[in-house]
């Protein structure tokens, strides 16, 4: 009735989670992959030319796909948030301090900063076709690639997809109004597949920007990140936190959050992490979280490991976990090859290695 619209503003509302069950079932498959190798804070991954690249910080490493010591290939003034490949063979570079930088081939030595007038604030993610076309995700236009809780509080929704032609360098602002975008996946009708985190879903959004994203996998258990092409069809996306309800409830409480936000430590804020437990003034310690001295699996930490499977409809059917209690969280970025499936863990500070067709 109209009332009941009247009475809205008063009533409470549940704060509901959905729950990890069907395809996103726990297990332990993260926390007991093997460690490709154990490098700090690993943001993004690529192979490239037969090699496995790693961002880590400020430091483009290169390692032989069979293991062994790196190759230092770039060190940046600023973190790397993103990596591409470009189709002769040389590399688009987002970093944190908002431009993406061309390193080697056609293109080398060539720095964008804005597209078609958009500032690229916050590089998220990029990926690239054989027809020189470059696609750029910006996360925030407040905030910086590597803030994406500030963001998440503040309630953002201001990132955008952009194209650029390496070649003719004309740009385009495919879609705006995002709320952090994260990840991107280039289809074969050159429509784009779009995480958008903080919206915990994925939307899907013209090669020509002339229509709205469309959603595709709504309210999903965490927030995702980059997605990677599965051999097999399909895709891989990497969830790089958990909701949980207490988040969502400070989400709706928004005279807290700013208090929260300007009187608290990041690392103590009532948020997802990439990893947790490191300090004891971290809240969510009582209870069912930590029993003993001993962290539940089943508790609702600030961080976890995942990783779901998407057929060739882009519906989860499998995934790979660390849970409250492992070690291998903030899963940010994949790549698979023969088949094997690389993932960074940047909270677990190690790329693993796992066997696809185990996961």
């Amino acid at each position: 009735m109209w009332w009941d619209t009247l009475l809205d503003p008063f009533r409470g509302k549940a704060v509901t989670i959905p729950p990890m069950d069907g395809a996103f079932r726990p297990n332990t498959r993260l926390e007991t992959a093997e460690a490709f190798v154990e490098v700090a804070r690993p943001e993004a991954l690529l192979v490239h030319e037969g090699r496995l690249l790693v961002a880590s910080g400020t430091d483009l490493l290169a390692f032989p796909l069979e293991g062994g010591a790196p190759t230092p290939l770039h060190r940046f003034e600023t973190a790397i948030s993103a990596l591409a490949g470009l189709p002769d063979g040389g590399l688009a570079v987002g970093l944190v301090a908002g431009e993406v930088r061309l390193v080697g081939g056609r293109f080398d030595g060539r720095v964008v900063t804005e597209v078609a007038g958009r500032r690229i604030h916050a590089p998220t993610a990029l990926a690239t076709t054989g027809e020189g076309i470059l696609y750029i995700a910006v996360g925030s236009a407040r905030y910086g690639a590597d803030d994406w809780q500030s963001d998440l509080m503040a309630q953002g929704a201001s990132g955008a997809v952009l194209r650029l032609d390496l070649i003719e360098s004309d740009g385009r602002i495919l879609a705006d109004g995002l709320a952090w975008p994260a990840g991107l996946l280039v289809e074969p009708d050159r429509s784009l597949i779009v995480s958008e985190a903080s919206r915990h879903r994925l939307v899907r959004i013209t090669g020509d920007g002339r229509s709205k994203p469309q959603p595709l996998l709504s309210n999903l258990p965490g927030y995702p990140s980059r997605l990677a092409r599965a051999a097999g069809g399909g895709a891989w996306l990497a969830l790089m936190a958990p909701r949980n309800r207490l988040v969502e409830l400070v989400l709706t409480e928004r005279a807290y959050r700013e208090d929260m936000v300007a009187t608290i430590p990041r690392e103590l804020w009532i948020a997802p992490q990439m990893s947790s437990g490191n300090s004891f003034l971290e809240p969510l310690q009582c209870g069912g979280v930590v029993t003993m001295g001993v962290r539940k699996p089943w508790a609702p930490g600030r961080s976890y490991g995942l990783i779901a499977r998407l057929d060739d409809h882009l519906r989860p059917v499998a995934s790979l976990h660390s849970r409250a209690d492992g070690h291998r969280h903030g899963i940010r970025d994949m790549a698979e090859i023969g088949g094997v499936l690389f993932a960074a863990s940047r909270g677990g500070n190690a790329v693993l290695e796992i066997e696809t067709g185990a996961a």
